[in-house]
This record gives structure tokens, C-alpha cells and sequence, in this order.
């Protein structure tokens, strides 16, 4: 399954979905390929850090985009795309070959009015291949108290495109893990609630993908004894 993180609009954590996703699938006992797409690549740095294990390529051509993906697709269970944060090619090339797209938004009506415009390259990938990729809308970086309320509910579903009830809160343990090479399974019992909802936004889009249900919470042990 390849994966798609996309949203043409930048700072909505791609990188940070992207990498919390390829390490929780590689915990489930997956076969994981992290392609970086991004011209700042700071996911396939930040990957071969925390979980070495994680293969990563470096992907910034459309070409090689549509030539390559496929290819690593039958190499791996799940090849997870950090796409870039502009409306190009590339977005336009990943977008026509993933399976599924998830696109990152802050919790406001701006930026949800905003996808709209973010979305236009998906929904031109769509059309050509008959609905697909599935897209999923994930509220990143929200604040802790947020609220969804029913305005940005009616937003989403103008855009027919499912809102995830899950949501990543903004919390400075994801700021700080790049630069200590983890993720928040890592990083002991100050990252206990980042961990906890990155692993239940992660089981509501990928249900299937859940092999070993004590596989994060054993990690989390590990770590928290440190």
C-alpha cells in the first residue's frame, strides 16, 4: 500500500505524520519504505535515526515518482510519501500513484476553507483514476483543548473527504524529537500522551494495518523505565 502525506500548503506537520506513521507501522510488524518526496528531506534524516530499520529513499522527480513508487511498493507492505508543501508535479505524480492520501490541516475554518485550493491536485488524480486515492483529512498540530466544531465539520464534507475523529496535538515533544533522532515512542513517559494519540489516530485510519496490539505499549514500557 503506498501511502500518500500531501497537502500543498506547508508547516501542517507533514514530515511529522509522515515519520510517526512509518515507525507505528514498522511496530506492527510491517515491511516499511519511507520515500521522501520533499525538497528539504528532513524525514529521511530524520527516520534513519529513530528507526534505522526504516528503509528510505529520496524521491524529488515526477518521473521517477510514477517510474519508482510501484516498484517499491513490491518491496514493502506499506511505502509511506512525505509529498512537498507546494502545489507541483511531484504532488501531482504521487497523488496518481498512492493509494491513499492523508491530508494534514490545522484546526481552523481558514485552513479548512483552504483546502479547498490544497486539494485540487488530489481531486484531479481522483478524476483520472476513478476516485482514487482515498483521502482522509487528519487535524494536526490543534491546540490541547480544541473542539471540532460542526462549521468545520460542514467544511470537510463539502470537500467529500472524511474528517479523522483522532487529531495530533501541538506539543513541543514533537518539536524536540528530530533533533534527538526518535519518535514519541522514545522518548519516555513526558511523551506518554503524544504516544497514546498518535497510536489511536494511526489504528482509526489503518485498522488493518494493526498486526501486534501490544507492540507499541511494549515499547512504551521500554522506554519509560529509562
Amino acid at each position: 500500500m503506498i501511502i500518500v502525506v500531501a497537502n500543498s500548503k506547508g508547516g501542517v506537520g507533514k514530515s511529522t505524520l509522515a515519520v510517526h506513521l512509518a515507525a507505528w507501522l514498522f511496530h506492527q510488524g510491517h515491511r516499511v519504505t519511507l520515500a521522501d518526496c520533499d525538497t528539504q528531506q528532513s524525514s529521511s534524516e530524520w527516520i534513519r535515526e529513530a528507526r534505522p530499520e526504516v528503509r528510505t529513499v529520496r524521491l524529488d522527480n515526477p518521473d521517477i515518482i510514477l517510474n519508482e513508487l510501484p516498484v517499491l511498493a513490491q518491496d514493502a507492505d506499506f511505502v509511506v510519501a512525505d509529498g512537498p508543501g507546494s502545489q507541483t508535479e511531484t504532488s501531482r505524480a504521487l497523488l496518481l500513484r498512492g493509494d491513499l492520501a492523508i491530508v494534514p490541516c490545522k484546526a481552523s475554518m481558514l485552513e479548512v476553507r483552504a483546502l479547498a485550493k490544497a486539494t485540487d491536485v488530489l481531486r484531479q488524480a481522483q478524476d483520472i483514476r476513478g476516485g482514487h486515492p482515498k483521502a482522509v483529512i487528519v487535524l494536526s498540530m490543534v491546540g490541547k483543548n480544541y473542539r471540532l466544531t460542526q462549521d468545520m465539520k460542514d467544511a470537510a464534507a463539502a470537500l467529500s473527504l472524511p474528517l479523522a475523529s483522532a487529531a495530533m496535538i501541538l506539543r513541543q515533544i514533537y518539536a524536540d524529537a528530530p533533533g534527538q533522532g526518535a519518535v514519541v515512542w522514545d522518548m519516555g513517559a513526558r511523551a506518554r500522551d503524544a504516544a497514546n494519540e498518535a497510536d489511536q489516530l494511526f489504528r482509526e485510519i489503518l485498522p488493518h494495518a494493526v498486526r501486534r496490539p501490544a507492540a507499541i505499549s511494549a515499547v512504551r514500557k521500554k522506554t519509560t523505565s529509562r
